[in-house]
């Protein structure tokens, strides 16, 4: 019987919105979703401002896709990017596309791949307006795959506080509770988390993992059965009652 194979996943970089201090992190991240099979970036790379790609771009097998910057105000790299990606969804050989790019005009495209019935992973910085992100699957803030040796300049921006996640945790809790109070497994919180935020990571806020995330905000009571899942629940006031 033939081994399981990983979801083939088409990469789609572009080079004009996209920092290439942030490669390695990226390739990592993919890796853990499934293979990618087309690597190709846009951009020209002619110009000065690509020197950075254009030193990593063998070291990562990224095909770059040079698009002369004819005339200005007119990007002929997210054009070329489009029409490959209606390409390569034609072809039937992907199980779904990572659009990385913080760029709103991606939006549409999003929608169209999903609407054909394939998983879309975006990757953009924060500013990155919020129909691009819940356009996507899942959406990955670039500032938590930069290395923790970039410049000051580069640097993700402060995490937000832990106590923040808290209202998203408890209205996924809130979702899938069968009555008030119950034990919930981790994992279950995390799928409807992601239904709910498609941007949503415990490292925005500091956490490498849910667990460590859900432990760090202190308002949740914490269960591990030996051979079981991970359990939580809202940590009781006084009275006996939820808080």
């Amino acid at each position: 019987m033939a081994e399981d194979r990983a979801p083939r996943l088409a990469v789609l970089i572009d080079a004009d919105n996209t920092s290439p201090k942030i490669a390695n992190g990226l390739f990592e991240e993919i890796a853990k979703i499934g293979e990618a099979s087309v690597r190709r970036i846009y951009g020209d790379f002619s110009s000065p401002r690509m020197k950075g790609w254009n030193e990593i771009l063998l070291s990562h097998a990224i095909v770059p896709q040079q698009q002369f910057a004819y005339t200005t105000g007119k990007n002929a790299s997210d054009i070329t990017l489009v029409i490959d990606a209606m390409d390569l969804m034609h072809s039937g050989r992907f199980d779904g596309f990572c659009l990385v790019s913080s760029d709103s005009d991606f939006t549409r495209l999003a929608s169209r791949i999903r609407e054909q019935g394939l998983d879309v992973y975006g990757f953009g910085e924060k500013k990155t307006p919020e129909s691009f992100r819940q356009a996507c699957r899942r959406f990955i803030y670039t500032e938590n795959l930069l290395p923790e040796t970039v410049s000051t300049q580069d640097r993700a921006p402060k995490r937000e506080s832990a106590s923040n996640a808290i209202p998203l945790i408890e209205k996924a809790m809130e979702q899938i509770e069968a009555e008030e109070d119950a034990w919930v497994t981790l994992g279950a919180v995390g799928t409807q988390l992601s239904a709910l935020a498609s941007d949503f990571d415990p490292r925005t806020f500091g956490s490498r993992k849910l667990s460590d995330l859900v432990k760090k905000t202190g308002a949740f009571e914490i269960d591990h059965p030996e051979g079981g899942s991970i359990r939580i629940r809202r940590k009781r006031a006084k009275d006996g009652k939820a808080k």
